[in-house]
């Protein structure tokens, strides 16, 4: 399945983590913009072409050491179908450059709606007999809380295509506990019982390394119940939000992994793209300067953790 590929990058790269690519213009650096600005004027065409320039750097400088991006659909929706268009270049770059691209789109929906997100993000879609990868990422973020009949036509493309979904089950921000964290007559809280779905829906594509085709969303923000739902979900990956920027610290992210340092990967979105105003370096060296945090969080987050290792 698709996370067998994700774990062995993350055995190659002995790193744990995935660069969040979540460009605002803000956060490019002034040179790209103006370089985009002077050829196609104030458009979105420009920004979007300023937000590839970006990535494509970012990419270039951290591939070797980091397994995955995770491209936010939103961040690339808001300069519309330029916008959507960078989203599409900036995966097939990705995984030209061997990294493993997970979009976080967080799609939600029933039916043939359900069918149409599953084909575009993870499947083929047909063009008069003619099947074409539209946009074509290893995997997909998704809200289970529509139930099973949101989740049953993406593991048809998970099991097809060798994709795989993360399922939000307990997310990183403050208001996550609203509606989570809240006890069903079982006694059991709403996110444990989509915990549980998950590994449920996860047993009918199992991959080789004991881990399904269907991950979870568990935040760093919150290590009690990452590890809580670690213990609970053998054979589920989890992707982690909320390290950094949102406050998720090395020690308590570490409560995600097995073993094996092995069952999670990080995530850091403005550490990683903003690392060089972090630092207060000269704006041409934004990508170098995103390599080093990039190395800065691996190694803090495999100082918690037993060796990375494939299992025996």
């Amino acid at each position: 399945m698709a996370f067998d590929r994700l774990i062995e990058n993350i055995v190659r790269t002995q790193n744990p983590s995935v660069v969040g690519l979540d460009p605002k213009l803000e956060y490019v650096p002034q040179f790209i913009i103006d370089k985009q600005v002077a050829k196609h004027g104030k458009t979105l065409k420009a920004a979007a072409k300023a937000l590839l320039q970006f990535n494509k750097a970012i990419i270039d400088e951290v591939h070797d050491i980091c397994p995955a991006i995770k491209p936010q659909a939103a961040y690339y929706e808001m300069y519309g179908y330029e916008g959507v268009k960078t989203l599409y270049k900036t995966i097939r770059y990705a995984q030209e450059n061997g990294m493993f691209v997970m979009t976080d789109g967080k799609r939600n929906d029933i039916g043939a709606t359900m069918e149409a997100y599953a084909t575009a993000h993870l499947g083929l879609t047909d063009i008069c007999g003619e099947q074409v990868e539209a946009f074509g990422a290893d995997a997909l973020t998704v809200n289970g809380y529509l139930g099973t009949d949101g989740i049953a036509p993406l593991l048809e493309k998970c099991k097809q295509y060798d994709k795989g979904i993360f399922v939000l089950v307990k997310t990183s921000n403050k208001s996550s506990g609203e509606l989570q964290d809240l006890k069903l007559e079982s006694g059991k809280t709403i996110y444990s019982q989509m915990g549980d779905m998950c590994e449920g829906w996860g047993a009918e594509c199992m991959g080789k390394y004991g881990y399904s085709g269907v991950g979870a969303v568990v935040g760093a923000t919150y290590p009690e119940q990452l590890a809580e739902m670690r213990a609970q979900l053998p054979h589920t990956f989890f992707l982690v939000p909320g390290y950094g920027a949102q406050g998720g610290g090395a020690e308590g992210v570490a409560k995600a992994f097995d073993a094996n340092g092995l069952g999670a990967i990080v995530n850091s979105s403005r550490g990683v793209m903003c690392a060089y105003k972090k630092e207060g370096c000269d704006e041409k060296d934004f990508a170098k300067a995103a390599r080093r945090e990039v190395i800065r969080m691996k190694e803090d987050i495999i100082s918690y953790l037993p060796k990375v290792a494939l299992p025996e």
